[in-house]
């Protein structure tokens, strides 16, 4: 194992976004023990997150890391070095950032009118980004790529990147809220995570992903083995009909940073020479 990555918030960070917190609300040092067991064993440490540039850059360094990917893989950061993913649409003098592109593009607004009463900005969360227009609520994302292909927009797609848990981000009968970001349509958090791979000279079997979202489980397609933490399976029961039978797919049986722990740990161990 020479790799692992992992999302931040709902996978290594415990609830109100805490690295120190656990499941059940109380002090956690096991999220910063899988770093540990990381460190300890040469395992080099990748954040992919749905956040913004500035806070994923200032968690990694937090933790020690010089690699990390940004807004669902639009970007990738490897020893200070940027690289868009986002197939040619990137910052411009002219056209502003790829947020602005977005949003002159008509598009957000379509799925604001279009979703009214189940879909809106993500606030405070959605403001200051660089690169995608972050939502919440509960729509068809199949329907979703029908509208935005029928408009002329298919260079864009919306991404679910897991359920929303705070209650004071919830909206009136609802019972599960998704976070979701309207992104390039060939940026992912798998792309993001497959061209760190090759910039580093990492082989599939060399390489683990720990996430909590259905964006986070694409990893699986790239890295030997993918651990989905267990509360991503609390409040959203589709998502554990979508992995089964999926290759190299686990699922802990911790949640938050005790079960990035279990999957560093396990992996450690079964593959510890005999």
């Amino acid at each position: 194992m020479r790799c692992l990555y992992v999302d931040l918030d709902g996978t290594l960070l415990g609830p109100n976004a805490s690295l120190l917190t656990g499941a059940d609300g109380g002090f956690s040092a096991l999220g910063v023990r899988a770093l540990e067991a990381c460190s300890r064993a040469g395992v080099e440490v990748v954040i992919y997150s749905g956040r913004r540039q500035g806070s994923v850059f200032e968690s990694a360094r937090l933790i020690g890391s010089t690699a990390y990917i940004f807004e669902l893989g639009c970007g990738v950061v490897v020893d200070g070095e940027l690289e868009w993913l986002t197939d040619g649409v990137e910052p411009t003098d002219e056209a502003g950032t790829i947020f602005a592109q977005i949003e002159a593009s008509g598009a957000p607004a379509l799925l604001l009118d279009r979703y009214a009463g189940v879909l809106e900005y993500h606030t405070p969360w959605s403001r200051g980004r660089e690169v995608s227009h972050l939502f919440r609520g509960n729509v068809d994302l199949d329907e979703v790529a029908a509208l935005l292909a029928s408009e002329g927009l298919s260079w864009l797609r919306l991404v679910d990147n897991g359920v929303i848990r705070a209650a004071s981000e919830q909206m009136p009968g609802m019972p599960v809220i998704h976070a979701y970001h309207l992104i390039p349509a060939g940026a992912s958090k798998a792309r993001g995570v497959a061209r760190h791979m090759q910039i580093r000279g990492y082989a599939p079997e060399d390489c683990i992903a720990a996430g909590d979202s259905r964006e986070d489980l694409e990893a699986a397609t790239v890295v030997d083995t993918f651990w989905l933490v267990a509360n991503a399976l609390e409040r959203d029961l589709t998502l554990e009909q979508e992995i089964t039978g999926r290759r190299g797919v686990r699922i802990a049986s911790e949640s938050y940073g005790a079960g990035v722990y279990e999957a560093v740990v396990t992996t450690l161990a079964e593959r510890r020479p005999r």
